[in-house]
């Protein structure tokens, strides 16, 4: 069992949770990610980034969005409840090196699973740039962190509520043009990584992107994480989640991840009443 040490909401849906996991705190590199189960065997496996870890404390940081009935579970523990299952580290670690000049991309929650990629490069002697971005002001998480590793970081929100008015991409694309990056880090929706990718390929940059598919099991066994990547199947539990941008089929991706977007959006509508009814708002 791993004990939930803090929990702190960041926005309207989006939770902190630090939790005991010792072994995994000790072993874990940047990039990787870990699947938990709530209660038996027969919960849903849940794949979530390790956004930071403490191996001192023996624990490690992972960020929530309650988008399903799971997360919404999920995100009603408290401090001091625990996870009954917590399997990790998964996946292949970020590819740090000495790039030289590196450009890391949050969006949305992925500033999140950025954040300990930003810092490994920066350990590892890189000059860093970190653009962060978000729809609105409120849903923009992990500032101070990032500004840790990049005094000078880059907002960016849909409507302009702060920093600045617009997508990742445009100040990418300046930096690409004007600071000349050696390697460039994309992590958060499906469709921004594709844009992204399409970015950097123009100037011929080297992009890597953290992949957010569908996954069950997180060892490779079930097939649901599968992509193309430069023309031959792949998976992302085992082999990722970090691929070059540039080699993804995005089309392919973006279709898979919209098989049961009917169905998550009927549940996500069916958690958000059961929780009023919890609350005593219906």
């Amino acid at each position: 069992m791993n004990r939930i040490i803090s929990k702190r909401q960041l926005s309207a849906e989006v939770f902190e949770l630090e939790v005991e996991a010792p072994l995994i705190a000790r072993e874990r590199r940047a990039g990787q990610f870990v699947v938990l189960q709530l209660g038996d065997d027969f919960d849903e496996r849940i794949p979530l980034t390790i956004a930071d870890a403490d191996p001192d404390k023996g624990t490690i940081t992972m960020i929530v969005q309650a988008v399903g009935e799971s997360t919404h579970r999920l995100v009603r523990l408290e401090e001091g409840d625990s996870i009954a299952n917590l399997l990790g580290p998964l996946g292949s670690p970020t590819d740090v090196h000495r790039y030289g000049k590196v450009v890391v991309v949050g969006g949305g929650i992925g500033v999140a699973p950025a954040f300990p990629i930003a810092q490994a490069m920066k350990k590892a002697g890189n000059q860093v740039r970190v653009i962060m971005g978000a729809r609105t002001r409120d849903l923009l998480i992990f500032e101070e962190r990032m500004r840790g590793v990049d005094a000078d970081a880059i907002v960016v929100t849909d409507d302009g509520s702060y920093g600045r008015k617009g997508l990742v991409t445009e100040p990418l694309d300046e930096l690409c043009r004007d600071w000349k990056p050696d390697c460039v880090v994309a992590i958060g929706p499906a469709v921004m990584m594709k844009f992204c990718a399409l970015t950097t390929k123009k100037y011929g940059i080297h992009t890597l992107v953290s992949l957010n598919t569908i996954m069950i099991d997180g060892t490779g066994m079930c097939g649901g994480c599968r992509v193309v990547v430069d023309g031959r199947m792949r998976f992302v539990c085992v082999e990722g989640p970090e691929f070059d941008g540039h080699l993804v089929d995005w089309d392919n991706l973006l279709a898979r991840q919209s098989t049961f977007r009917e169905y998550e959006k009927a549940h996500h509508h069916k958690c958000h009443i059961d929780m009023m009814i919890e609350e005593g708002r219906a």
